[in-house]
C-alpha cells in the first residue's frame, strides 16, 4: 500500500437509506477508524474547528490515545464541520480511491443524519432551512425583516438569538420583495449580436434561494455580462437546492429538493440551454453532491445525472466564453484593485480559479487572491455557539483582505463576502468596503450599473 495517494480524487455514494447508515456501533467503528488515520496525518490542523477539537480529544487521553477518547466526546469535531469539502479536496491524501477511503465531509454529514434519525432536529434549527419559506415571507415585509435583522438592533437581535438560536452580532442576509426573478420577468435585456458568443449559445440561469431573494444583483449582473457576450438567457427557480437541509443531515430532504429542481431544469435542458448556477454551493450540489446522494433506483436520478452534466458555475461559464468564442468589446480596468476570495465551495467544484480567473480578463488587473475558508459555514457559521469560531477561522482571511489595500472586496459566497467584512470591522480596519460578487465587478468594468432596487 502506497503512504498517501497521487491520483485524482473521487467519492462513494452515500447510501443513506441503508439502516447501517445511521446504526450507532456501524457509525462509532468508521469514526474511529477514520480519526485515527486523521490524528496520525494532522494535515488539516489549520482548515476548520473539528481537526483542533479531534487532536486534543486525542492528545488529552493519555497514552491510550483515541481508544481512550469516548465516543460522546466525538459530537464536538462533528458540530464544528462546515461541510466545506476542502479537507477531502485540497488536503487529504487517503481519499479514494486510495483503500483508506477517507472521506471526513460525507462522514459528517452521516453522524449528523445518525443524529437526526436518534433524536430529530430542533424545531428553530429546522426553521433555518427553510428558505424558499423565510425568503417569501420575509420578502413581503422586507424594511421590517431587514430592520429586525439589523446587526446591532438591541431590541429584536437579543430575542431572535434566544429564539432561534442565532447569535446577535452575525451578519445577517437582507431580503427583496422584488426577488431576482420577479425583476428579470420584468426587466428583459438586450442581447449583444455583435459578440462572438452571439447564436452559439442560451442558458438558463438557476436563481438560488440566496440570489432570489437576498442578493438580486449577483443575478441582475450575470444576466447583463451574458447578455453583453452574446448569450440569450433566461431564469428559472424551480427552489432552493437544498444545502441547507444537507447541513443538518437530512438527506431524504435533499433528494426531494434534487427531484424538484432537476425537473423543473429539464425542459430548459431540454431545448439546449446551458445551466448556470449563480451560487458556488448551489452548483457543487447540482454538479456533484446530487449525484452522490440521490438513490439509483428514484425516478429523478436520470434527470439530476443530466442537469449535473449540464451545470456550470457562473465564473467558469463566463471563463469558458472567453476562451471558446471570445469577449465582447469594452471592458475597462478597475482602479484600485480587487481583495478577491475563492469560496469553499467553488474549490470543492475541482475547477481552478475560476472567479481569479474571469478577473484577470479585465485590463490591467490587480488582484489579491485569497484562498482560504472564511469560516462562515451558511448557516452554521450564524448559530450562536458557532459564530465565535466563525470568525476566529476566517481570522487569516480578513486579515489578508485588510492589508491587501485594495478598493474592492469580493467572494463568490453572498455569505463568505459579508462575514470576512465583519471581521475586517471586527479586526479593526480602517475601511471596509461593500463586499461585492466577482461577476458585478465585470460588469462595472463593462461599464453595467446594477441596482438592487
Amino acid at each position: 500500500m502506497r503512504e498517501g495517494s497521487l491520483d485524482a480524487p473521487t467519492r462513494h455514494l452515500l447510501d443513506w437509506q441503508d439502516p447501517a447508515f445511521t446504526d450507532a456501533a456501524a457509525l462509532d467503528a468508521e469514526m474511529r477508524r477514520v480519526f485515527d488515520i486523521c490524528h496520525g496525518c494532522r494535515r488539516c490542523f489549520n482548515l476548520c474547528a473539528s481537526f483542533p477539537r479531534l487532536f486534543d480529544l486525542v492528545d488529552n487521553a493519555g497514552p491510550g490515545e483515541l481508544d481512550a477518547v469516548p465516543s460522546a466526546a466525538f459530537k464536538t469535531v462533528a458540530d464544528g464541520c462546515t461541510l466545506c469539502g476542502l479537507c477531502f479536496m485540497s488536503k487529504c491524501p487517503y481519499v479514494p480511491p486510495h483503500p483508506w477511503a477517507v472521506d471526513f465531509p460525507h462522514l459528517m454529514v452521516r453522524v449528523r443524519a445518525a443524529e437526526r434519525a436518534r433524536s430529530g432536529t430542533p424545531f428553530a434549527v429546522r426553521q433555518m432551512a427553510e428558505t424558499d419559506r423565510n425568503g417569501t415571507v420575509a420578502g413581503m415585509v422586507a424594511p421590517l425583516a431587514n430592520w429586525a435583522a439589523k446587526t446591532g438592533n438591541r431590541l429584536t437581535r437579543p430575542l431572535l438569538e434566544k429564539a432561534a438560536g442565532i447569535h446577535r452580532d452575525a451578519a445577517l442576509p437582507r431580503f427583496h420583495g422584488h426577488t431576482f426573478v420577479r425583476r428579470a420577468a420584468a426587466e428583459p435585456v438586450a442581447v449583444n449580436t455583435a459578440a462572438p458568443a452571439y447564436g452559439r449559445r442560451r442558458a438558463v440561469l438557476y436563481a438560488t434561494c440566496s440570489v432570489n431573494y437576498s442578493t438580486p444583483s449577483i443575478g441582475l449582473a450575470a444576466r447583463a455580462v451574458l447578455a453583453r457576450l452574446g448569450v440569450e438567457t433566461a431564469v428559472a427557480y424551480p427552489g432552493c437546492c437544498g444545502m441547507p437541509k444537507l447541513e443538518q443531515g437530512d438527506l431524504a430532504g435533499v433528494s426531494a429538493a434534487a427531484a424538484r429542481v432537476a425537473r423543473g431544469l429539464e425542459p430548459w435542458i431540454d431545448q439546449g440551454y446551458d445551466v448556470v448556477a449563480l451560487v458556488p454551493s448551489c452548483a457543487l450540489m447540482l454538479k456533484t453532491e446530487w449525484p452522490l446522494m440521490v438513490p439509483a433506483d428514484a425516478p429523478h436520478r436520470a434527470a439530476v445525472d443530466r442537469l449535473a452534466r449540464a451545470t456550470a458555475d457562473l465564473s467558469e461559464y463566463v471563463v469558458d466564453i472567453a476562451r471558446r468564442e471570445g469577449l465582447a468589446d469594452g471592458l475597462g480596468p478597475l482602479p484600485g484593485g480587487v481583495a478577491l476570495h475563492i469560496a469553499c465551495h467553488a474549490r470543492a467544484q475541482n475547477i481552478g480559479q475560476k472567479a481569479a480567473e474571469m478577473l484577470r480578463l479585465i485590463p490591467q488587473p490587480d488582484l489579491t487572491v485569497i484562498e482560504r475558508c472564511s469560516g462562515h459555514g451558511g448557516a452554521w457559521g450564524v448559530r450562536r455557539e458557532n459564530f465565535p469560531v466563525a470568525l476566529t477561522v476566517g481570522k487569516p482571511v480578513a486579515a489578508k483582505a485588510a492589508t491587501a489595500g485594495k478598493r474592492f472586496l469580493a467572494s463568490e459566497c453572498p455569505l463568505a463576502g459579508p462575514h470576512i467584512a465583519q471581521g475586517m470591522r471586527t479586526a479593526g480596519a480602517d475601511a471596509v468596503p461593500d463586499p461585492l460578487h466577482p461577476i458585478e465587478l465585470f460588469a462595472r468594468a463593462y461599464g453595467i450599473d446594477v441596482r438592487e432596487g
